[in-house]
Protein backbone atom coordinates (compact mmCIF):
# COMPACT_ATOMS: atom_id res chain seq x y z
CA UNK A 1 0.00 0.00 0.00
CA UNK A 2 1.69 3.42 -0.72
CA UNK A 3 2.09 5.55 1.66
CA UNK A 4 0.45 9.36 1.71
CA UNK A 5 2.90 11.87 0.86
CA UNK A 6 3.94 15.15 3.10
CA UNK A 7 5.98 17.43 1.96
CA UNK A 8 8.10 19.31 4.37
CA UNK A 9 9.73 22.66 3.10
CA UNK A 10 12.49 24.33 5.51
CA UNK A 11 13.03 27.74 6.10
CA UNK A 12 15.98 30.28 5.23
CA UNK A 13 19.20 28.82 5.16
CA UNK A 14 17.59 25.52 6.73
CA UNK A 15 17.87 21.33 5.75
CA UNK A 16 16.23 18.42 6.23
CA UNK A 17 18.41 19.26 9.74
CA UNK A 18 14.96 21.74 10.79
CA UNK A 19 12.92 18.76 10.11
CA UNK A 20 14.89 15.91 11.99
CA UNK A 21 12.07 15.09 14.78
CA UNK A 22 9.11 14.79 13.00
CA UNK A 23 10.62 12.93 9.97
CA UNK A 24 11.67 10.66 13.15
CA UNK A 25 7.84 10.78 14.12
CA UNK A 26 6.01 10.16 10.83
CA UNK A 27 8.61 8.21 8.42
CA UNK A 28 7.18 4.90 9.29
CA UNK A 29 3.50 6.06 7.59
CA UNK A 30 4.65 8.85 5.34
CA UNK A 31 6.57 9.15 2.15
CA UNK A 32 8.10 12.03 3.36
CA UNK A 33 10.25 14.40 1.23
CA UNK A 34 12.24 17.31 2.03
CA UNK A 35 12.14 20.53 -0.25
CA UNK A 36 15.36 21.75 -1.35
CA UNK A 37 15.66 25.27 -1.96
CA UNK A 38 19.31 26.25 -1.84
CA UNK A 39 19.28 26.70 -5.53
CA UNK A 40 16.47 28.86 -5.98
CA UNK A 41 16.25 33.02 -6.18
CA UNK A 42 12.34 33.27 -6.01
CA UNK A 43 9.27 31.52 -4.70
CA UNK A 44 8.06 30.58 -8.02
CA UNK A 45 10.90 28.38 -8.53
CA UNK A 46 11.04 26.88 -4.78
CA UNK A 47 7.16 26.35 -5.81
CA UNK A 48 7.45 24.64 -8.66
CA UNK A 49 10.27 22.21 -7.70
CA UNK A 50 7.86 20.77 -5.17
CA UNK A 51 5.32 20.39 -7.52
CA UNK A 52 7.27 18.59 -10.28
CA UNK A 53 8.00 16.08 -7.61
CA UNK A 54 4.95 15.84 -5.99
CA UNK A 55 2.46 13.02 -6.55
CA UNK A 56 -0.98 14.25 -7.56
CA UNK A 57 -2.83 14.65 -3.60
CA UNK A 58 -0.04 15.27 -0.73
CA UNK A 59 0.14 16.88 2.62
CA UNK A 60 2.50 19.84 2.81
CA UNK A 61 3.96 21.62 6.18
CA UNK A 62 6.26 24.98 5.76
CA UNK A 63 8.56 26.36 8.18
CA UNK A 64 8.72 30.35 7.83
CA UNK A 65 10.29 30.80 4.20
CA UNK A 66 9.23 27.27 3.62
CA UNK A 67 5.86 28.49 4.95
CA UNK A 68 5.50 31.19 2.36
CA UNK A 69 6.21 28.56 -0.37
CA UNK A 70 3.68 26.74 1.13
CA UNK A 71 0.86 29.12 1.10
CA UNK A 72 2.05 29.73 -3.13
CA UNK A 73 1.80 25.90 -3.47
CA UNK A 74 -1.71 25.85 -1.88
CA UNK A 75 -2.76 28.91 -3.92
CA UNK A 76 -1.34 27.54 -7.24
CA UNK A 77 -2.78 24.65 -6.93
CA UNK A 78 -5.53 23.75 -4.40
CA UNK A 79 -7.18 20.44 -6.13
CA UNK A 80 -3.49 18.91 -5.09
CA UNK A 81 -2.87 20.02 -1.25
CA UNK A 82 -4.56 17.95 0.95
CA UNK A 83 -3.79 19.70 3.91
CA UNK A 84 -1.34 22.75 5.02
CA UNK A 85 0.65 23.22 7.83
CA UNK A 86 2.76 26.92 8.77
CA UNK A 87 4.53 27.31 10.80
CA UNK A 88 6.63 30.29 12.14
CA UNK A 89 6.13 32.37 9.72
CA UNK A 90 3.91 35.10 7.77
CA UNK A 91 2.02 36.48 4.62
CA UNK A 92 2.65 40.30 4.32
CA UNK A 93 5.08 41.72 1.70
CA UNK A 94 8.31 43.06 2.22
CA UNK A 95 8.52 45.48 4.81
CA UNK A 96 10.56 49.02 3.27
CA UNK A 97 13.52 48.05 5.59
CA UNK A 98 13.90 44.48 4.66
CA UNK A 99 16.47 45.41 1.73
CA UNK A 100 18.63 47.39 3.59
CA UNK A 101 18.26 44.58 6.82
CA UNK A 102 18.59 41.54 5.15
CA UNK A 103 21.33 42.68 2.25
CA UNK A 104 23.72 43.76 5.34
CA UNK A 105 23.90 40.00 6.15
CA UNK A 106 24.30 38.76 3.10
CA UNK A 107 27.16 41.69 2.63
CA UNK A 108 28.41 40.45 6.26
CA UNK A 109 28.36 36.27 4.84
CA UNK A 110 30.23 37.60 1.37
CA UNK A 111 32.85 39.49 3.49
CA UNK A 112 33.39 37.41 6.50
CA UNK A 113 32.03 33.77 6.03
CA UNK A 114 29.23 31.82 6.95
CA UNK A 115 30.53 32.01 10.31
CA UNK A 116 29.56 35.63 11.02
CA UNK A 117 26.79 35.37 9.46
CA UNK A 118 25.42 32.50 12.12
CA UNK A 119 26.69 34.61 15.19
CA UNK A 120 24.36 37.86 13.99
CA UNK A 121 21.72 35.32 12.35
CA UNK A 122 20.61 32.74 14.53
CA UNK A 123 20.81 33.59 17.67
CA UNK A 124 18.00 36.12 17.97
CA UNK A 125 15.67 33.37 16.49
CA UNK A 126 16.26 31.21 19.32
CA UNK A 127 14.33 31.03 22.52
CA UNK A 128 17.03 32.63 25.53
CA UNK A 129 17.56 29.01 26.78
CA UNK A 130 18.37 27.72 23.26
CA UNK A 131 20.88 29.82 22.92
CA UNK A 132 24.97 29.47 23.67
CA UNK A 133 26.16 26.09 24.00
CA UNK A 134 22.57 24.61 23.99
CA UNK A 135 22.12 21.54 21.62
CA UNK A 136 19.63 23.23 19.39
CA UNK A 137 21.77 26.04 18.76
CA UNK A 138 24.90 24.14 18.03
CA UNK A 139 22.75 21.80 15.67
CA UNK A 140 21.48 24.29 13.82
CA UNK A 141 24.56 26.65 13.87
CA UNK A 142 26.19 23.52 11.68
CA UNK A 143 23.74 23.39 9.31
CA UNK A 144 24.01 27.56 8.87
CA UNK A 145 27.91 26.83 8.11
CA UNK A 146 26.96 23.99 5.80
CA UNK A 147 25.38 26.64 3.31
CA UNK A 148 27.41 29.42 1.35
CA UNK A 149 26.99 33.15 0.79
CA UNK A 150 25.86 32.56 -2.50
CA UNK A 151 22.94 30.20 -1.91
CA UNK A 152 21.74 32.73 1.20
CA UNK A 153 22.21 35.70 -1.00
CA UNK A 154 19.52 33.63 -3.31
CA UNK A 155 17.48 32.97 -0.53
CA UNK A 156 17.25 36.79 0.27
CA UNK A 157 16.04 37.59 -2.65
CA UNK A 158 13.20 35.41 -2.83
CA UNK A 159 12.22 37.22 0.12
CA UNK A 160 12.60 40.47 -1.40
CA UNK A 161 10.97 39.56 -4.00
CA UNK A 162 8.07 37.84 -2.17
CA UNK A 163 4.28 38.59 -2.90
CA UNK A 164 1.29 39.63 -1.04
CA UNK A 165 0.07 36.29 0.06
CA UNK A 166 -3.02 37.29 1.93
CA UNK A 167 -5.24 37.62 -0.72
CA UNK A 168 -5.07 33.87 -1.11
CA UNK A 169 -5.53 32.54 1.97
CA UNK A 170 -9.76 33.23 2.43
CA UNK A 171 -9.63 30.67 -0.55
CA UNK A 172 -7.59 27.92 1.41
CA UNK A 173 -10.11 24.95 2.81
CA UNK A 174 -8.16 21.85 3.51
CA UNK A 175 -7.53 21.25 7.14
CA UNK A 176 -4.48 24.14 8.07
CA UNK A 177 -2.30 24.18 10.92
CA UNK A 178 -1.12 27.10 11.94
CA UNK A 179 1.99 27.07 14.62
CA UNK A 180 4.23 29.33 16.52
CA UNK A 181 6.98 29.77 18.96
CA UNK A 182 5.53 31.76 22.34
CA UNK A 183 9.01 33.59 21.75
CA UNK A 184 8.68 34.03 18.38
CA UNK A 185 10.57 37.79 17.92
CA UNK A 186 10.85 37.34 14.04
CA UNK A 187 7.28 36.58 12.89
CA UNK A 188 5.68 37.04 16.35
CA UNK A 189 2.15 34.89 17.59
CA UNK A 190 0.19 38.04 16.08
CA UNK A 191 0.94 37.04 12.85
CA UNK A 192 -0.40 33.93 13.25
CA UNK A 193 -3.55 35.35 14.65
CA UNK A 194 -3.35 37.20 11.02
CA UNK A 195 -3.17 33.71 9.30
CA UNK A 196 -5.61 32.10 11.52
CA UNK A 197 -8.49 34.63 10.67
CA UNK A 198 -8.03 34.48 6.76
CA UNK A 199 -8.47 30.83 6.69
CA UNK A 200 -11.22 29.38 7.64
CA UNK A 201 -11.38 26.70 10.07
CA UNK A 202 -7.94 26.96 10.64
CA UNK A 203 -6.33 26.06 13.78
CA UNK A 204 -3.85 27.99 15.85
CA UNK A 205 -1.04 26.58 18.33
CA UNK A 206 0.99 28.50 20.24
CA UNK A 207 4.29 26.67 21.25
CA UNK A 208 5.46 27.31 24.77
CA UNK A 209 9.38 27.77 25.87
CA UNK A 210 10.49 28.13 21.83
CA UNK A 211 11.64 30.98 19.54
CA UNK A 212 11.54 30.71 15.46
CA UNK A 213 12.48 27.21 15.67
CA UNK A 214 9.57 25.64 16.67
CA UNK A 215 10.11 22.40 14.97
CA UNK A 216 13.02 21.77 16.65
CA UNK A 217 12.63 24.12 19.83
CA UNK A 218 9.56 22.16 20.95
CA UNK A 219 9.62 19.36 18.96
CA UNK A 220 7.03 17.16 21.23
CA UNK A 221 4.70 19.74 20.91
CA UNK A 222 4.81 20.07 16.83
CA UNK A 223 5.06 16.69 16.51
CA UNK A 224 1.50 16.10 18.46
CA UNK A 225 0.00 19.13 16.90
CA UNK A 226 1.04 17.58 13.61
CA UNK A 227 -0.41 14.10 14.31
CA UNK A 228 -3.33 15.90 15.10
CA UNK A 229 -3.60 17.85 11.65
CA UNK A 230 -2.77 14.41 9.84
CA UNK A 231 -5.70 12.53 11.04
CA UNK A 232 -7.92 15.47 10.97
Amino acid sequence: MTKPALFLLPGLMCDARMWTPQIAAFEEHHDIQVADFRAFDRFEAMAQSVLDSAPERFALAGHSMGARVAMMIAAMVPERVERLALFDTAAHPPAPHEKDSRGALVALGYAEGMEAVANAWLPPMLHPDHRGDHPVHRELRQMVLDMTPEIYDRQTQALLHRPDARPGLMDIGCPTLIGVGRQDEWSPVSRHEELAALITGSVLTIFEQSGHMAPREAPEAVTAAMRDWLAA
